[in-house]
């Protein structure tokens, strides 16, 4: 029910993912009444696979994560997210409010063992195809130790749902030298040194886009404004070429010439193709899509869920976590 669109867009989603996986089954939670509504405009043939689950409130965008968690014990977040728990889903995707399905989640869940703070990871695109990147906004001010975890998580993941055996770590800073940055961020590169992780070393800013590492791990108060402010330049760029584009007959004939180029480039980067970030450190999947979804952003976003599913996510990265720690008290 939540994102900036509701079932609008949620139900046409969860429609062309059915239609393409015969094995999976989807349930709409929410009020009855509106997604009944919602699938009726809709000509599909999944049969039992598609279930609705009746919830009588919605958290709003806008609305306190406080008083969603105590207030709102009905909504279709909360229901959702209590599904996973009880084995009856195996992940939750929802677009609505991050803060609020964050501290849902996180109650309901709870986090893995060893893990203190869950964190947002996502897939950025890049020079060499995408980073994963966290945390994104789950925590404004992390410890060396938290973000030692987060590299951990993100290592697990990378591994997992892109098939690498060994995937590259850095840690975000204002260069690469060692002398550079805040003392939390040189006391988790020690810490990431002394593990099993395979650590590059501190990375800048347009290294996220060049695809230096695999994994780039931040706090979330600077993940959260480099990944916003990234959106702006995007959103900048495309209006500058929209303007030059119509600038004179000439620039409209070059438009025209260039709308191959283009529209391969937008492709390329669409970021409906990156939809759905990740609630990682948590014992259950949890993902979360942008607010402004459309349907194949949420497609995207469902997509992501059902990989981290046949991946088992969770338990690999409690399976490394429980090796690390018992690595450490044997040490």
């Amino acid at each position: 029910m939540g994102g900036d669109h509701g079932p609008h867009v949620t139900v046409p989603a969860a429609l062309a993912v059915l239609a393409e996986q015969d094995d999976l089954k989807l349930i709409l939670v929410g009020d009855q009444e509106a997604l009944a509504r919602e699938l009726a405009k809709h000509q599909h043939g999944v049969g039992e696979r598609l279930d609705i689950q009746h919830a009588s409130q919605q958290v709003a965008m806008d609305e306190a994560p406080s008083s969603a968690l105590r207030g709102k014990k009905d909504s279709s977040m909360r229901v959702a997210v209590n599904l996973v728990k009880q084995g009856a889903a195996s992940a939750c995707v929802s677009a609505g409010n991050t803060g609020a399905l964050m501290a849902i989640s996180r109650f309901v869940l709870k986090t893995l063992p060893g893990v203190e703070r869950p964190a947002i990871v996502s897939t950025i695109p890049s020079m060499k195809g995408h980073t994963h990147m966290l945390d994104l906004g789950a925590n404004v001010d992390s410890s060396a130790e938290h973000l030692f975890q987060f590299a951990i998580m993100g290592s697990v993941l990378t591994s997992a749902v892109d098939n690498i055996p060994s995937p590259t770590v850095g840690l975000l800073n204002i260069g690469e030298e060692e002398i550079k940055g805040n003392e939390r961020v040189k006391e988790a590169a020690r810490l990431l040194e002394e593990s099993d992780i395979n650590y590059a070393g501190f990375v800048e800013g347009d290294d996220v886009y060049k695809g230096t590492v695999d994994v780039v791990v931040c706090d979330g108060f600077v993940g959260n404004v480099a990944l916003k402010t990234s959106e702006g330049v995007a959103r900048m760029i495309t209006q500058f070429m929209k303007e030059e584009f119509k600038r004179n007959p000439m620039t409209k004939l070059a438009a025209a010439v260039s709308r191959p180029v283009l529209s391969a480039l937008k492709d390329r980067i669409d970021p409906r193709k990156y939809n759905g970030a990740s609630f990682i450190g948590l014992q259950g999947i949890v993902i979360k899509s942008h607010g402004g979804a459309d349907v194949l952003s949420f497609a995207t976003a469902i997509r992501e869920a059902i990989l981290e599913v046949d991946k088992d996510v969770p338990r690999l990265i409690g399976s490394q976590l429980e090796t690390l720690f018992m690595n450490r008290g044997s040490a």
